[in-house]
């Protein structure tokens, strides 16, 4: 995949396979407005959770390269499946030969540093995608940080449908909200946390609350991912010098217009501006 390096500044830009990482960009947004921002969802391709793990890494490597083709010096993977499955790859492999002045973030590991805090029993929970869950990245990267601590995950493969048909909020979501929180505590009575690690699960927050145990944290990413990168940003400023800062917000899509529009109201609750790509 030919690439010329490119030194000029440019937005942030912000990838998911779908809609969920509207959570990510609005706490980032929030956390730091005066940057500008590009979201690019892949929503034609999604769901990634289901895919191997060679592609998400060839879907995911194609969107990093569209976003540093249209000027951005830094890509935050605003999705758990292609942080777990193929930013590592594009950190290590790809970015000498693309171009090792940029770089790519994902949301892992922020939520991974958070937990060493929330924890007193040392037993955390995480629910997750199927493609999450099977990829033990979250696992992998809290034993890095914190070898006390037990992990236990369980797959919610009905809680992204539930958000993408608008029945977030319904009574007919309460049987699988309680059936996947029940299956986790089964698997640990001494879980004291439990990390939501998909960027859809947010909408379900007050289900979760409702059907989850009183003393329980529950942790989900965005407000983590967005202090880690204003942390990030503060401490390389080679990166954030290179970023612009217009208070601007751009949204593309590999699906229609007005489709995404109307997803996206679902996540930010305001219309957005959205122009249709392909990726290859």
């Amino acid at each position: 995949m030919p690439y010329i390096k490119n030194l000029i500044k440019g937005p942030i830009g912000v990838f998911d396979s779908g809609y969920g990482g509207l959570t990510i960009l609005k706490e980032i947004r929030k956390a730091l407005p005066e940057y500008d921002y590009l979201y690019l969802g892949d929503n034609a391709r999604t769901p990634y959770g289901t895919r191997s793990f060679e592609v998400v890494y060839e879907f995911t490597l194609e969107a990093v390269v569209r976003l540093f083709e249209m000027g951005c010096p830094l890509v935050i993977l605003a999705c758990n499946t292609a942080s777990a499955k193929a930013l590592r790859s594009i950190q290590q492999n790809d970015l000498p030969y693309l171009d090792d002045s940029r770089r790519v973030l994902g949301v892992i590991r922020p939520t991974a540093e958070s937990i060493g805090n929330a924890s007193k029993s040392r037993h955390v929970g995480i629910l997750a995608t199927s493609g999450t869950i099977r990829s033990e990245s979250y696992p992998m990267e809290i034993k890095k940080l914190f070898p006390d601590i037990t992990v236990s995950g369980v797959a919610c493969p009905m809680w992204v449908p539930l958000v993408e048909n608008k029945e977030y909020d319904s009574d007919g979501a309460d049987f699988f909200v309680k059936k996947y929180i029940d299956e986790l505590l089964n698997k640990d009575k001494y879980i004291d946390t439990i990390v939501l690690g998909c960027t859809h699960y947010p909408l379900l927050i007050d289900k979760i609350r409702e059907f989850t145990p009183e003393g329980i944290n529950i942790i989900t990413q965005g407000e983590y991912v967005a202090s880690s990168l204003k942390d990030y940003l503060n401490r390389h400023n080679e990166i954030a010098s290179r970023c612009t800062k217009k208070g601007r917000c751009e949204f593309l899509t590999t699906e229609s217009v007005e489709k995404f529009k109307e997803s996206a109201s679902i996540f930010l609750h305001e219309d957005v501006d959205v122009r249709s790509i392909t990726l290859e």
